[in-house]
């Protein structure tokens, strides 16, 4: 065990050495704002194990060609060697000049992966071959000449939150497979991860939310059952021939008068730790969207609703998602 410490030590060290005298060799450097431009002082090259053996092969057709006084096998080695010279500056021409213009994520809960949007913009010159690698995921992608392209990273979500982008690795063996050309991108980005979702979550609670319903809706309803129209009302609700009539959208109430809105209430969940709680609210809010039932939820330091729709279920996760663990 303390061998295993002592070199993790050593490794921090080096790379705090690294870090402080050759940044631009290890690129550990803080986040860095878009657009991220490629350029020749950020682009690194290896040779790949099947250049190392190709070098190897031209070596010996070297020796021999020597060895022999044979002209012809001497010209092949260096049309060999020339040709894998060339591939060098044609994968760099493919890197150079790159920039990653945009970030941005899909929806995602923690457990599932993050679908991570990044748009590149090409410039002047078709970028063929290209690879981009983070956390264990790989995805390859090529841009035509002049275009816009967006390429989907599939990341894993562990935790709800705020999720770093981290740093992403680009790269390209283009044309021959001789030699890896790479350069890494920090974004500096963050997305937000919903929280969990409870795979055994129990039936939504019974509905006490009419008090609330009503005064958020006050003089906007009357005794006819018809209220002005809320854009959380679904189209079926609205009344066209009394909407005709008022010159103004109306909808009719008689619906909701039959069933309270739902309280997602996050201090009734007694004996569930904070976590738990969270998981089965997120479940909740997410059944609650599915039957199209306004709900109100209720957690500490916030209440939301009582509504439905995209931007009540939006502004419910999010506010789960930012939910401190000690709530």
């Amino acid at each position: 065990m303390s061998s295993l410490s002592a070199a993790a030590d050593l490794r921090s060290r080096a790379l705090a050495y690294a870090e402080r005298r050759l940044p631009a060799l290890t690129r550990l450097k803080r986040p860095e704002t878009l657009p991220i431009h490629l350029d020749r002082r950020r682009i690194y090259v290896l040779p790949t194990g099947f250049g190392i053996a190709f070098a190897l092969l031209l070596f010996v057709m070297l020796i021999g060609a020597l060895n022999y006084a044979n002209n012809p096998a001497l010209l092949l080695t260096c049309l060999f060697g020339a040709a894998a010279g060339a591939s060098l500056f044609v994968g760099f021409r493919v890197m150079n000049d790159l920039a990653l213009i945009r970030v941005s994520a899909g929806e995602a809960h923690a457990g599932t992966p993050l679908a991570l949007r990044l748009a590149f913009a090409p410039g002047r010159r078709a970028r063929p071959s290209l690879r981009l690698y983070a956390e264990g995921t790989e995805t390859a992608f090529a841009l035509r000449a002049g275009v816009e392209g967006e390429v989907i990273l599939s990341l894993p979500a562990q935790q709800r939150g705020w999720q770093r982008v981290g740093r992403i690795r680009v790269s390209t063996d283009y044309p021959l497979g001789l030699f890896r050309i790479w350069s890494w991108l920090n974004p500096d980005t963050e997305c937000l991860v919903y929280p969990a979702i409870e795979t055994t979550a129990p039936p939504l609670p019974a509905g006490d939310g009419r008090n609330d319903e009503q005064a958020r809706s006050g003089a906007a309803e009357d005794h006819t059952g018809l209220r002005d129209y809320r854009v959380t009302d679904p189209p079926r609700l609205i009344a066209w021939k009394a909407s005709a009539r008022h010159d103004t959208l109306l909808v009719r109430d008689d619906e909701r008068r039959g069933s309270d809105a739902l309280v997602l209430d996050y201090d009734a969940l007694h004996g569930l730790d904070p976590e738990a709680r969270i998981r089965r609210l997120t479940a909740w809010v997410l059944a609650a969207e599915a039957m199209q039932r306004e709900y109100l939820l209720r957690i500490p330091g916030s209440v939301l609703g009582p509504a439905f729709g995209t931007a009540q279920r939006q502004a419910a996760l999010r506010a789960l998602a930012l939910l401190p663990a000690h709530a």
